[in-house]
């Protein structure tokens, strides 16, 4: 990243990721730009980032008298993490030792129950090669090479895979939730306003339309959601009472609406089966009818010699799908829909534009 490019170090406060810990693809770790303002702060996609947290396989362990050195393996690259040893797990000790430790008889022993604790975490501290390790901490750079200097790290037990599937799972939805999208400060209190207005009538209506289990509806049925949102803003206007039933607060109102309807289409949330008159909006997740006909567009192509070996591309089935279901089918709602049955494993994807049926 460019100097110029970079965020001024004074509002990195603002974007939320810089306080929390990443969790980034090792990958990505390994390719941030260090910044030019302040050592040790990096860079993925204008966000000012120095801590992360990673999940990966040991694949080489040196060890010190004050420290461990793992190679952790995420599948998308390897960094050294440097495991400072604490007082604890300096003291002789051997992995799986389950030595009957002397107490009191018929009595709580504080000092026994003590020192089974401690054995405890001494076991999580000792990991060895192709073991799950989890590792939080700052991102150095030291001899030129990254590595992450923990502050946290503990073997992980997951014997059923759950925990790898679990972040396997909520890894993307970060990036695509945070990471991927740049910060944007808005210039001014108005701009602010307006995004913010939006930005919450996006959330009521998607929150009404998940908890309710909606598969259709209309504007008219999820306006009145908003009013107590338009009722704030007429009440922080100096001068201005006029209720929401009047003129001006009707027309924000439907503007909003809008502007927020307009917004769940742009993300694929909802779409228009049939545009007419009647304006009627389906809910993505909740439309059955457009899973199936994906499923079967997907298996019919798959089948054919040119789409065999690589799978169907989604242009190809989003063509297919308006032909078939909808004209007005948007590539976001088709790409959720993707997500949801790839996730659900009736679909596995053979690249990122590609997909094929189990």
């Amino acid at each position: 990243m460019e100097p110029k490019e970079e965020m001024p170090s004074m509002l990195w406060g603002l974007d939320p990721i810089f306080s929390a810990y990443a969790r980034l693809y090792i990958r990505d770790i390994l390719q941030m730009t260090e910044s030019t303002q302040v050592p040790g702060i990096y860079f993925y996609n204008s966000h000012p980032i120095y801590k992360v947290d990673v999940l990966g396989i040991v694949v080489y362990k040196r060890e010190r008298d004050d420290f461990f050195c793992y190679g952790v393996d995420d599948s998308t690259g390897v960094i050294n993490c440097l495991c400072w040893k604490n007082d604890l797990i300096k003291e002789a000790f051997v992995p799986g030792d389950t030595k009957k430790i002397g107490g009191a008889q018929g009595g709580f022993d504080p000092v026994a129950e003590m020192r089974k604790l401690q054995r405890a975490q001494q076991n999580r501290c000792h990991v060895e090669i192709g073991e799950l390790l989890r590792v939080r901490g700052p991102v150095k750079t030291t001899r030129q090479q990254r590595e992450i200097s923990a502050s946290v790290f503990y073997k992980v037990d997951d014997p059923l895979m759950a925990v790898q599937i679990s972040w396997m799972m909520e890894v993307p939805e970060l990036y695509r939730q945070c990471y991927d999208k740049p910060l944007q400060l808005q210039s001014n209190n108005t701009s602010n306003a307006s995004v913010s207005s939006t930005s919450k009538a996006v959330n009521i209506i998607r929150d009404f339309l998940n908890q309710k289990s909606v598969a259709k509806f209309r504007p008219y049925d999820v306006q009145e959601l908003l009013q107590p949102l338009i009722l704030n803003q007429l009440k922080a206007t100096p001068g201005d009472q006029e209720p929401v039933a009047g003129p001006s607060g009707c027309q924000q109102l439907r503007q909003l609406l809008k502007e927020a309807l307009q917004t769940l289409q742009d993300e694929g949330f909802i779409y228009r089966k049939v545009k007419s008159q009647d304006e009627v909006y389906s809910v993505t997740g909740q439309d059955k009818e457009l899973v199936i006909a994906v499923k079967d567009v997907i298996r019919e192509d798959s089948k054919r010699e040119k789409y065999a070996e690589k799978g169907c591309h989604v242009l190809h089935i989003l063509s297919a799908v308006r032909q078939r279901y909808s004209l007005n089918l948007s590539k976001a709602a088709l790409e959720l829909v993707l997500k949801s049955l790839e996730c659900n494993s009736d679909i596995i994807s053979c690249s990122d534009t590609h997909y094929t049926i189990l």
